[in-house]
């Protein structure tokens, strides 16, 4: 973050110093936090009111453990009765985004200055993948210069403004995941970090119930292209007809990717090892329009990460990374963010992949695909699979569906947790499964009981749900275990 006074902070929020003796010249120079325990010296703590906790409760710990300046929606007092250093604003996340907006101008301001660092906004939006894409990118961009991301999935009100105060004078690339789960989300979003690149991965289904249809969904999404800034470049998805349309509303160049031969930027010849990590080749035209290529060989797993990997490719490109450079970063990325495709053999040999972070149908789907890659013919596929959260009133198909895709990829079992995804046992049963490769656990604690019977060595035991249905505490014990019963 930025070195800022009190002064400045109430001015960009429209707040008011308190007490009225606070010195109007206090700098901030620490962390912008909303976690009492992650206050560093000098930090600027956001006292956020939440749904079961109130930071303003937690202000006066923050100020002792060395916050210089608390961002309050009243003022504060502290154990022993003195007053609090405050700027207190009528609405705090309001201010939180007010803060990073000038924050950004500040730094896009300075990088234009001689020897200042050139700062390019990259956002990633898209119904599946974007936390991927972003880690991705973070990667790449981060083996060219200066690089701040978003730590998991900071993508919301709170999490982008929190991500983008963690940048400073040297950040050249400041990736930003921008999610919504409603119409007008991404346009806050922009008007707090217009982007320079905006990325938009796919229009699918997460969070259909809340955004009432497809075609809603496809308008949300679109507000990233029309928030970029005037010169902006568009980054849109040639496979995905709805994103290949907001092309449409961009203010300025288009850039496509995907792997149709009609894309910018091309993943060619997709294949899968045999550990489900897929490799291509990059194609891309050059500044004199000849098209270029370079091998990828991803260490993820899973067939779909080669689409988020070329749509970081094409972002990267349009930023000034060399074709040969990219390639190479994508090749020597890993996974970073918790219970997304995290692949783990544990020392009994069952490999466990945890992809509970989060689940729509889209991404159930392509996790599915990867167990039945993984595990191949010779061993066992275990899917267990909690219910997909917010998809309104076609939950219920979208789950049978996912039934039936497991039968269909002969999965050896599957795991059905909790009353929500029964109809994935539903589906499973219509489309032809046998008793014994279906069973149904009421609860976490009862699938992990079951799961430490069943498996063996040998397994492939994939767990996805979307993350309020909880089963990330599942992937975490199951990771963390490795004393099954041997068959």
């Amino acid at each position: 973050m930025i070195a800022l006074t009190a002064a400045d902070i109430a001015a960009a929020t429209g707040g008011a110093l308190c007490p009225e003796s606070l010195d109007p010249a206090t700098v901030v120079t620490g962390p912008v936090v909303v976690d009492s325990r992650e206050v560093e010296e000098g930090s600027l703590f956001v006292a956020l009111p939440g749904e079961h906790v109130d930071g303003h409760d937690f202000a006066a710990g923050a100020v002792q453990a060395g916050a210089g300046l608390v961002l309050a929606a009243r003022p504060l007092d502290g154990a022993d009765g003195a007053p609090l250093p405050c700027v207190v604003v009528p609405d705090v996340e309001r201010a939180l985004g007010d803060l990073a907006r000038e924050v950004l101008a500040r730094l896009r301001e300075a990088s234009l200055e001689p020897g200042g660092a050139g700062l390019r906004v990259i956002g990633v939006t898209g119904s599946v993948g974007k936390t991927t894409t972003k880690d991705l990118l973070a990667q790449v961009l981060g083996a060219a210069g200066p690089t701040i991301a978003p730590e998991r999935s900071f993508n919301n009100e709170i999490g982008l403004p929190l991500t983008v105060l963690r940048a400073d004078e040297s950040t050249r690339y400041l990736v930003l995941e921008m999610g919504a789960s409603g119409i007008g989300h991404l346009t806050y979003l922009t008007g707090i970090a217009p982007p320079d690149v905006a990325v938009v991965l796919v229009v699918g289904s997460a969070h259909i119930g809340e955004f009432g249809g497809i075609e809603a969904v496809a308008r949300a999404k679109a507000e990233i292209v029309q928030g970029l800034v005037p010169d902006g470049v568009a980054v849109l998805n040639a496979d995905d007809p709805r994103v290949r349309a907001m092309a449409d509303v961009a203010p300025g160049q288009v850039v496509s990717f995907g792997t149709s031969a009609g894309a910018d930027v091309r993943a060619r010849g997709v294949r899968i090892d045999r550990a489900g990590r897929a490799g291509f080749t990059l194609e891309a035209p050059g500044p004199d329009g000849v098209v270029r290529q370079a091998p990828v060989e991803l260490r993820l797993v899973g067939e779909h990460h080669a689409h988020n990997a070329v749509a970081a490719a094409a972002a990267a490109l349009e930023v000034g990374l060399g074709l040969d450079e990219v390639a190479a970063s994508l090749s020597e990325a890993e996974a970073l963010s918790p219970h997304r495709m995290h692949v783990v053999d544990r020392p009994d040999g069952v490999t466990v992949i945890d992809d509970s972070y989060n689940a729509n149908p889209d991404s159930m789907q392509a996790a599915l695909k990867a167990l039945a890659v993984v595990a191949g013919r010779d061993r066992r596929s275990i899917a267990v699979l909690g219910e997909m959260l917010e998809l309104g009133e076609d939950a219920r198909e979208a789950h049978d569906a996912i039934g039936r895709l497991a039968v269909r990829l002969n999965i050896a079992l599957t795991v059905v947790v909790g009353e929500g995804a029964h109809p994935i046992r539903d589906g499973a049963n219509r489309e032809g499964s046998w008793g014994d490769e279906i069973a149904v656990a009421d609860d976490i604690e009862s699938a992990e009981r079951f799961l430490d019977e069943e498996l063996r060595p040998g397994d492939v035991v994939l767990v996805k749900s979307s993350y309020g249905a909880g089963l990330w505490r599942l992937g975490d014990r199951l990771i963390a275990g490795g004393q099954v019963a041997a068959s």
